[in-house]
């Protein structure tokens, strides 16, 4: 190990002079805004993509997936390398890499080009997202206070997440595909002017080397399993290009447990699962997300698909769901200290189950209110509901000196639910439209209700795992028999504290619409991030060219 893999003696954070905690969450938020909004804003530009750079369909889908590959592999990695490193400096290292790369993106002249800067967009996003809620956390007293700054947190990336199709659609149709990358440029230079200036430097309060060989296995395990999955939508689940790359990353993620089992300064101390705390919540976070990612996805086909919604209208109805995730971020922490973060989380999870099971009896003829705007409602308010405790659980019985690291986990545990739980869903609903006729409404639309009943059984499955695994009582204090440690409350979490809320943090938002095909007939996508499309962009989704 050389010495610069070596972290300087560290503080809890710089002796600079204190800056206005109202300042550093707006920056943190920005921070996280960006990164999410990237995922799903470029969606509605991809038919103008392919126009004007001569994409293919599978050059098409990989301007997606190469953010989402990219983003699930390293964001493990950049979580530890703040807490090691220096977490500003590595929020501006991510940031600065983001900046440029939107840049590169803008610009590109040829679709290897463009695709190349969207996986460097993504490792900037990976540096980025995890850091974003540790310096947060770390700015802001323990309390009520840390609480509703979560809380904000986590609305201002719903909202990022769930805006970008809307706010790429404006950006297309006034300007060019380009400026929905070019825009980040502006955003970024002024976002990190101002972490240059006023955030504080944190780190974890020890001397440690990073652990390299861990971390080249980790990110290559991640980020080959991530391949895998999207090589779902192209080649479907049965193929060698699927099943490789899945073994292959499931044995490098092996080799790096392994790793971790025996080296001195671990990247991922195993030590953490045997924390319940930690363990429950990434498992609850990793069965939620599977399902609540593929909403946005569905939702968008079946108003584009099946009612001939154009996108922007497609764009417009989900908005209602959009307010609602947001609504259930900022309410979770006010019922908390009330009811429990273990309650909390198990509310949000069955009200989402119950939003699912009221979009599956959707029809081919359904009115908004009853059909989009109702259920979505429901689904997304629970998914809200049910990320800050999941958040607060899964850091509560962690040291802060692994803040970042436990962020990176449960955001990896969310994308790569997410990515998973929308292939799969997506080769179901496949199978049923194909089963029903093919491709007109009808079968489309039994294929996307069978896709939210399997949702609404994942999500009920997500509760029982939360209600039974997840430790109780933890707001007022409890014992290290409850997985944490004595006194330490789960109401707000410890520095650190990282999730995704819908949206947040990691890849996914809406859908692609009919028309010219980005992926393959019959298949969805295998990864959260599919934006709402422009006309003329394959949809990705069951029976859809």
């Amino acid at each position: 190990m050389t010495p610069m893999l070596k972290t300087a003696d560290a503080t809890s954070t710089s002796r600079r002079p204190a800056t206005p905690t109202w300042l550093v969450v707006t920056l943190a938020c920005a921070g996280q805004f960006l990164a999410v909004l990237d995922v799903s804003v470029v969606n509605v530009a991809l038919p103008s993509m392919r126009a004007d750079l001569g994409l293919s369909a599978p050059g098409l889908q990989w301007v997606l997936n190469a953010y989402a590959v990219a983003f699930a592999g390293f964001m493990l990695l950049g979580g530890r390398a703040g807490d090691l490193y220096g977490r500003k400096k590595m929020f501006l290292a991510g940031l600065a890499v983001f900046t440029l790369a939107s840049v590169g993106g803008g610009l590109a002249q040829e679709g290897g080009q463009l695709i190349t800067a969207r996986a460097v967009q993504g490792l900037g996003a990976a540096i980025l997202a995890p850091l974003t809620l540790t310096i947060l956390t770390a700015a802001v007293p323990e309390g009520p206070a840390r609480a509703r700054a979560i809380a904000t947190w986590a609305a201002v990336g719903a909202g990022g997440g769930a805006a970008g199709g809307l706010v790429g659609g404006v950006l297309v149709e006034g300007l060019s595909w380009r400026w929905v990358l070019l825009i980040n440029v502006p955003v970024g230079a002024l976002v990190l002017a101002g972490a240059l200036r006023w955030l504080p430097e944190s780190r974890a309060g020890e001397q440690r080397r990073l652990d390299l060989p861990g971390a080249l296995l980790v990110t290559a395990g991640l980020a080959t399993l991530a391949y895998g999955i999207v090589q779902t939508e192209v080649e479907g689940w049965t193929a060698a290009a699927t099943l490789v790359p899945l073994f292959a990353g499931i044995a490098l993620i092996g080799a790096f447990l392994a790793v971790e089992a025996r080296t001195r300064s671990p990247l991922m101390p195993l030590a953490l699962f045997r924390v319940r705390s930690v363990a429950a919540a990434n498992a609850g976070m990793l069965l939620a997300g599977s399902a609540t990612f593929a909403m946005w996805f569905f939702m968008t086909l079946y108003a584009q698909n099946v009612l001939g919604y154009s996108p922007l209208d497609a764009g417009l109805a989900l908005v209602p769901s959009s307010l609602a995730v947001v609504a259930g971020s900022k309410v979770a922490p006010r019922l908390m200290p009330l009811l429990g973060a273990r309650t909390v989380a198990v509310l949000g999870a069955v009200i989402a189950a119950s939003g699912f099971l009221w979009q599956s009896r959707m029809t081919a003829d359904g009115g908004y209110l009853t059909a989009i705007m109702f259920p979505g409602i429901l689904m997304m308010f629970g998914a809200g509901l049910a990320t800050t405790p999941l958040a607060s659980l899964a850091t509560s019985g962690t040291a802060p000196g692994d803040a970042g690291l436990v962020s990176g986990l449960i955001n990896t545990s969310r994308t790569m639910g997410g990515s998973l739980g929308l292939a799969v869903l997506s080769t179901l609903a496949a199978a049923r439209t194909a089963d029903s006729g093919g491709t007109d409404v009808e079968a489309l639309n039994e294929g996307y209700a069978l896709a939210f009943r399997v949702g609404a059984a994942v999500l009920a499955l997500g509760a029982v795992v939360m209600a039974v695994w997840l430790p109780k009582g933890r707001e007022r204090g409890a014992d290290a028999s409850e997985g944490g440690v004595p006194g330490q409350g789960a109401g707000v979490p410890e520095p650190g504290a990282g999730v995704s809320a819908e949206g947040a943090g990691v890849p996914g938002q809406g859908s692609r619409a009919p028309g010219e095909g980005a992926g393959v007939p019959g298949q969805g996508s295998g990864v959260p991030g599919q934006g709402s499309g422009g006309p003329g962009q394959g949809s990705g989704g069951p029976g859809q060219g």
